[in-house]
């Protein structure tokens, strides 16, 4: 059996986050679904695993009426196939915010970075003058990233403040690229940016995820495997699992 994997998120406002996760749970049971979902007033994050159907109608359900109503209905998702299931069970938690960062100060849906689509991603990130960042943790790096990119070494995403405020100066890097694994984390990233005066600042529109999908290996400047937080691990070109061996290949 194949399996489908969603990875999604959504920065919407969702101030009745606790009162629509049983309901969540409950639709997701139902449709034999396996993986962690995260709501907050914020939004929603995570990613989930089951029949192609099954994903199907719980995107069609986030995306437009049931209890969400059009609030998700810009739901970024990346879908990719594994052949067993990668989440034990189901989880569908309610958080502070959908990804960790300054207790929810930091406002994605007031402002964010400008996206790069993965197909001008190369052409960015090869400019001498632009700055490129990793806004992942360490380990997640040590795994694989774009050459020549930044590493902040940080061991939760909450750091990265401590590091942009440490390290980087909007008078010196005036142009910054970001990336990360999904999307959600350049999202709060470069709000925090602008928000700190930096005047130009650019992030990968859907992340690593999006790239390895989209960009051709031939053409690629990623180097080793993209982590995953479920039991593929990593993923390279294709979303085909990498075996960890040669992640840093």
């Amino acid at each position: 059996m194949t399996v489908t994997v969603a990875a999604l998120y959504r920065f919407a406002p969702l101030p009745d986050g606790a009162d629509l996760a049983a309901p969540l749970d409950v639709l997701c049971a139902e449709l034999g679904l396996t993986g962690t979902l995260l709501l907050a007033p914020e939004g929603i994050n995570g990613t989930v695993a089951g029949s192609a159907e099954a994903i199907a109608t719980l995107l069609g359900r986030l995306r437009g009426g049931w209890i969400f109503g059009e609030r998700l209905a810009g739901l970024s998702v990346r879908l990719s196939q594994t052949d067993t299931m990668p989440f034990g069970r189901l989880k569908v938690k309610v958080k502070r915010e959908i990804v960790a960062f300054d207790g929810g100060v930091t406002d994605p849906t007031r402002m964010v970075g400008t996206y790069v689509a993965p197909a001008d991603w190369n052409a960015v990130i090869s400019d001498p003058d632009t700055l490129v960042i990793d806004t992942r943790n360490g380990f997640e790096v040590a795994m694989g990233s774009f050459q020549g990119a930044t590493d902040p070494a940080t061991t939760s995403f909450g750091d990265f403040r401590a590091f942009v405020d440490g390290a980087l100066d909007p008078g010196r890097h005036r142009r910054i690229a970001m990336f990360c694994t999904g999307g959600i984390r350049c999202e709060k990233a470069s709000a925090f940016l602008l928000d700190r005066g930096f005047p130009e600042v650019l992030h990968l529109k859907g992340g690593i995820l999006a790239y390895l999908a989209e960009v051709p290996p031939e053409e690629s400047l990623w180097r080793g495997g993209c982590f995953v937080f479920d039991d593929r691990i990593a993923l390279g070109h294709g979303l085909v699992p990498v075996p960890v061996a040669q992640e840093a290949a």
